[in-house]
């Protein structure tokens, strides 16, 4: 079989390969309709369905990939995103997943309590371009009083051992629960940006068409992720009530029971995160027979 032949008429999709946001994008693909099989040692796979074929690359190759019109659509972090600077990919969706922060840490136990205490000293980091951006920053506010350019070194992993080491005076690094940091003595300073996975495309993409109806398949997917729905029955006198405790996500849909004017059912989309309490505000203002649903996938125009 000839791959590249194979590869000219679908839209070419990268991925992450592996990581933190590996699984959480194999859901995402998954709940998308998004078919393929993978052989074990390879990084590009055809998708059985759709005319897409998958390339698996590490995610801070992917907004460079996405950035030239290698690859027509990718998922990476926002974070590198930012690090790669290129301007030549669009961010269409945040996809709520692998959220993080990079933080300026520093050990617990030592002197530096605020970020522009660094300014001079050496930082290590695998995110070299925004630390430069961050630490450029505090410079030009210390101003003549600087001593001397803070030294921002790379290290591909184990960046938090740096300062254990002696090889850092602090250290810019991901961080999502804070257990590694602490378990290495460090604690933050600082946070230099929120992140979290974004679904990218190129400025020129081939087959704009398919990009629009996976788009609209991931969106929808994120949103049955977000909200589950809530159906109850309630005396139409409490129906305003129950409407400010559960607005929807545009409106409440209200039917009028069968044989029973007095009573009206309620069903409407609600967070998720939300939704126990949202129950027993519903159940407190007289609501009955309150179910809720689990979504695998929605579809809006908004």
């Amino acid at each position: 079989m000839d791959l590249v032949n194979h590869l000219n008429d679908r839209l070419l999709f990268a991925v992450p390969k592996k990581g933190r946001l590996y699984e959480s994008c194999l859901d995402l693909l998954k709940g998308s309709d998004i078919q393929f099989h993978r052989h074990s040692r390879l990084d590009i796979a055809l998708c059985i369905n759709l005319p897409i074929a998958l390339v698996f690359l590490p995610a801070a190759d992917i907004p460079r990939f996405v950035g030239e019109g290698r690859v027509d659509l990718g998922i990476t972090g926002h974070d590198q995103v930012k690090e790669s600077r290129t301007t030549e990919v669009e961010q269409i969706l945040d996809l709520g997943f692998g959220k993080c922060s990079l933080q300026v840490q520093v050990p617990e136990k030592g002197e530096y309590t605020e970020p522009i205490q660094l300014v001079g000293k050496n930082i290590v980091t695998s995110f070299t371009e925004l630390a430069t951006e961050y630490f450029g920053a505090l410079e030009r506010q210390v101003g003549e009083h600087a001593i001397g350019t803070t030294k921002i070194k790379y290290v591909g992993g184990s960046v938090e051992a740096a300062c254990a080491l002696g090889v850092a005076d602090g250290i810019v690094d991901l961080v999502e629960s804070g257990e590694t940091m602490k378990a290495a003595g460090l604690k933050p300073i600082s946070t230099v940006l929120q992140t979290s996975a974004v679904l990218i495309k190129s400025k020129h993409p081939s087959h704009p068409e398919l990009i629009d109806k996976i788009t609209s398949r991931i969106r929808g997917v994120i949103v049955a992720q977000k909200y589950v729905l809530c159906t109850y029955n309630i005396p139409r006198a409490e129906l305003p009530q129950c409407t400010h405790i559960t607005p929807g996500k545009r409106a409440p849909t209200v039917t009028h029971l069968e044989g029973d004017d007095n009573w009206v059912a309620v069903s409407v989309m609600v967070e998720q995160k939300k939704i126990a309490s949202v129950m027993d505000d519903l159940e407190a203002v007289g609501a009955s027979d309150i179910l809720v649903v689990k979504l695998s996938n929605s579809r809006s125009s908004n």
